[in-house]
């Protein structure tokens, strides 16, 4: 984020249930609801079209935006998205399935990372504790509860409207990834008529963590070659 920082406004908005944002009695956890809040934060910050930089389940939200309202966005980039059906790692329903505790923590950490240097006590202590505070982990339970292949399905949107889409698209994994499989990348890029796929080698679910400069290059080379009649580079 501080490189892209660099040249362009960077918005990292936490989606409702997640992080600090607010949890409202009786909401539902689901993609409409995770689309709308990220389109009314664009309408409260009178943007009218942004580039979008999706992770994992940020890809699959991403994406379904897009689907939606695909005049808001103007080049999409997907980094080990989810978005469309795979059968469920288990890398993936143990991260859903957490019990907050550091020991299991420790454990997340080793399936998110290739890289085992990133991976440390200090690093698992500082995920727990913000994993405990009051409302986390009801929230985060109410989203995700077995058997978990259905959020999968979920999240996935339809074929046809993925191929539908006429946005340039930057597919983005890491080859060792064991949360979400590569497939879905490939499969993406395979849908997305104006899609490319890179793939980096040595690396987990962690792509903008464990290669982050070559990352960053990546991402802003690849909005760099928007057309100057393009709206200014926005990454929301």
């Amino acid at each position: 984020m501080p490189v892209l920082a660099a040249s362009r406004r960077v918005i990292a908005p936490d989606m409702v249930g997640f992080g600090y944002t607010d949890r409202p009695a009786g909401i539902t956890y689901n993609m409409a609801t995770w689309v709308q809040q990220a389109l009314d934060l664009l309408d409260a910050l009178d943007l009218p079209q942004v580039d979008l930089v999706g992770n994992s389940f940020g890809g699959a939200l991403s994406l379904a935006l897009t689907i939606r309202a695909p005049e808001r966005v103007r080049r999409l980039v997907l980094m080990g998205s989810v978005g469309v059906p795979f059968p469920i790692t288990p890398g993936l329903d143990a991260v859903w399935g957490y019990e907050p505790s550091f020991e299991t923590m420790r454990e997340l950490l080793d399936v998110f990372a290739y890289d085992r240097r990133l991976v440390n006590d200090e690093l698992a202590q500082l995920r727990y504790e913000a994993s405990i505070r009051p409302g986390f982990q009801e929230s985060f339970s109410a989203m995700f509860p077995a058997p978990r292949q259905r959020w999968v399905e979920a999240m996935a949107s339809r074929e046809e409207d993925i191929s539908r889409l006429p946005h340039e698209t930057l597919a983005i994994h890491g080859r060792e990834d064991k949360v979400i499989p590569l497939s879905t990348s490939q499969t993406l890029a395979t849908l997305i008529p104006r899609a490319q796929l890179h793939v980096f080698g040595q690396c987990g679910h962690w792509t903008q963590i464990e290669h982050a400069a070559r990352f960053a290059q990546l991402v802003g080379n690849f909005l760099a070659e928007a057309g100057t009649d393009e709206p200014k580079p926005l990454i929301a």
